[in-house]
């Protein structure tokens, strides 16, 4: 028997503090005081900082989503290109950090890909960040559900299902991320999508 986690619409929240009407040299500033801090990431769009406490539980999504996207990679032979939290820039106007970036087929400098684990929501620089830095798509997860949002033209439009990856059963990922135990969601996560294949192939 599979066992979920639970309370997973109560997840334990995060410390979030927005600070409005700041110019880029003082955001590099407060960066610089932060430095060497553990557990503080900090945001900055347009003049807007976040600094966000990041959780255990936070931490611990984005690594089974990781291993659950590095498997489904693995099974259908995708090249792909991860990038982690490594900081997007665009010299005084946006800096951040995804929790998750991939590129797919050739290394980029801008990801194909960008996954959030959202713990505490309320951001007001959720898309636009990404938008500055033309992501094509995103995913926010919080409280077990995704949010994905691909951009046309100059803003972005929210999908039901990945066009980056879209063979991807997103219904199957965010289910696996509400296990109990990250070995039983990874091996039913691979399960799921050989099962999937063998549709494919019957057809």
């Amino acid at each position: 028997m599979i066992q979920t986690l639970n309370n997973p619409s109560n997840p334990i929240p995060e410390q979030r503090f927005t600070w409005r009407g700041l110019q880029w040299h003082q955001f590099k500033a407060i960066q610089a005081a932060f430095e060497g801090v553990p557990g503080v990431r900090l945001f900055y769009c347009e003049g807007v900082l976040e600094i966000v406490g990041i959780s255990k539980p936070h931490e611990a999504t984005k690594c089974l989503i990781a291993a659950l996207l590095i498997t489904y990679f693995e099974v259908k032979e995708i090249e792909f290109f991860p990038s982690g939290s490594y900081s997007q820039i665009v010299e005084g106007s946006v800096e951040y950090q995804s929790d998750l970036s991939y590129c797919f087929d050739t290394d980029k400098p801008v990801p194909d890909l960008c996954v959030e684990i959202v713990i505490t929501s309320g951001s007001p620089i959720k898309l636009r960040k990404y938008q500055l830095m033309k992501v094509p798509e995103l995913w926010f997860w919080q409280d077990g559900t995704l949010e994905v949002y691909h951009l046309r033209e100059q803003d972005y439009e929210r999908i039901s299902s990945s066009e980056v990856l879209p063979d991807l059963d997103l219904d199957l990922l965010t289910r696996c991320t509400m296990f109990a135990s990250p070995l039983e969601a990874v091996k039913e996560f691979r399960k799921g999508i050989s099962a999937l294949n063998e549709s494919y192939d019957v057809r």
